[in-house]
């Protein structure tokens, strides 16, 4: 198939890789023209998958309606903040009869706070949509690293489509009906890595970091059946499985931001740092909080992670406020 990749970020061009390795054709647009220059002379995405040799196949393009003339599959990559622009860049080409969309980005947008399915509706109306997600970082699938993953539609076919499309020898694709799940649970579990990251730059151990995983995989389950995802979904790939790897791996974004934090640095401090490289967890944090609060969901950890991210609060305080609320049977 011909597949266009509408990013030039990490996870993008490691799909990318993968995509050329099965034998598609694969093109990649990015909104900065200068950046694809550089990354087609030097073969190389520098800024955002360092290391990685990209094939002499790879082709970019930063014409939108050139990008994607002819393409079957469209993946979005961009970070969920982001992701509207180009989206209405892409509008006036669009075509739900001949573009399947991918979406591999994870978050809750700003404002809106709306998933990126819907988010996707809004803008380009009518479309074919397939969120891929799970334990995967770029920086392991882009070598080829043993990586399993979802793909989650409403139409079974397009799901199936998408499994066909990305699996190989070391990337196997399962498939799923829970677009709302899986969407939730890419985006949820970048808040509990901040967690997870805050407890490791105290450098409190084990235990806190576990309870806090599990009872994590928890409250996601809870606020996801709530927000309409299959609370099952979250014993899955795209629910405990990422958050595992978020939680624990030295890739992780997200969990950075909480280290640092944890180790008692600013967040605007520790962003200015980051630069261009995203950590969806720090604006997922204030929608999570917005959408359990319209609810009225019980989401403790949620609750405590933006509290410290947009109110200043204390770490250690958090901590003990969690350890301290009201008995209670686990299965709740």
């Amino acid at each position: 198939m011909k597949i266009t990749v509408l990013s030039d970020g990490g996870w993008g061009t490691a799909l990318a890789v993968n995509l050329l390795n099965n034998g598609h054709d694969v093109t990649m647009w990015g909104a900065f023209p200068e950046y694809l220059d550089q990354m087609e002379k030097t073969r190389e995405n520098v800024k955002f998958l360092k290391g990685v040799t990209l094939p002499e196949t790879l082709k970019f393009e930063a014409d939108m309606e050139k990008a994607t003339a002819g393409s079957t599959i469209l993946l979005l990559a961009t970070p969920t903040q982001y992701l509207r622009s180009v989206l209405n860049t892409l509008k006036p080409f669009f075509d739900p009869e001949k573009y399947l969309l991918v979406n591999v980005a994870k978050g809750i947008e700003v404002d809106s706070w709306l998933r990126i399915s819907e988010m996707v509706t809004e803008v380009l109306g009518e479309n074919r949509y397939v969120v891929l997600s799970g334990p995967s970082h770029a920086e392991e699938v882009a070598r080829h690293v043993p990586t399993v993953v979802t793909a989650a539609s409403c139409n079974a076919a397009d799901a199936e489509t998408v499994q066909q499309v990305f699996s190989s020898p070391v990337f196997r694709v399962y498939t799923s009906g829970d677009v709302v799940g899986v969407e939730l649970g890419g985006a949820l579990k970048n808040v509990m890595a901040i967690a997870a990251g805050m407890i490791d730059g105290m450098k409190l151990g084990d235990n806190p970091k576990a309870a806090m995983m599990t009872r994590g995989i928890t409250e996601m389950g809870r606020l996801g059946a709530l927000l309409g995802g299959d609370a099952a979904t979250f014993s899955g790939l795209s629910g405990i499985g990422d958050l595992i790897v978020t939680c624990t791996s030295g890739h992780s974004r997200n969990r950075y931001v909480g280290e640092e934090l944890g180790k008692g640095r600013t967040l605007a401090e520790i962003l200015e740092e980051m630069g261009m490289v995203v950590a969806e967890g720090v604006p997922t944090a204030k929608g999570a909080y917005t959408l359990a609060r319209k609810i009225n969901a019980e989401t403790p950890i949620i609750d405590e992670i933006y509290a410290i991210l947009y109110e200043n609060g204390d770490v250690r305080h958090s901590i003990s406020k969690l350890m301290n609320r009201p008995p209670r049977s686990e299965e709740r």
